[in-house]
């Protein structure tokens, strides 16, 4: 099982990134796909989550309105794009994967936003 995240990098403030993760070794379309984050000295958080069909997502209410989740399930990947980014949204961001008590988890990669 892999999950590979991409798009990570250093973007201003108001600035745009879209993180995509290549799933692999696992049936994509039956499990839910979430991205998380994780800032310095903080916990992990759900920043985003979408069902295996894509007909359900949610977000946390940090990043509603400025974030959207998506996912294409002919090429095992999930997205994040995000917009509006804030200095507050600097972090590693974690794919991950989920079906009942299975969950994978991606490397990570680095967002971060500054000036």
């Amino acid at each position: 099982v892999q999950l590979v995240e991409s798009g990570g990098g250093l973007v201003q403030p108001g600035g745009s990134l879209r993180l995509s993760c290549a799933a692999s070794g696992f049936t994509f379309s039956a499990y839910g796909m979430n991205w998380y984050r994780q800032a310095p000295g903080k916990e992990r958080e759900l920043v985003a989550g979408i069902s295996n069909g894509g007909g359900s997502r949610n977000y946390a209410d940090s990043v509603k309105g400025r974030f959207t989740i998506s996912r294409d399930n002919a090429k095992n990947t999930v997205y994040l794009q995000m917009n509006s980014l804030k200095s507050e949204d600097t972090a590693v961001y974690y794919c991950n994967a989920k079906r009942l008590s299975r969950m994978y988890w991606g490397q990570g990669t680095q967002v971060t936003v500054s000036s």
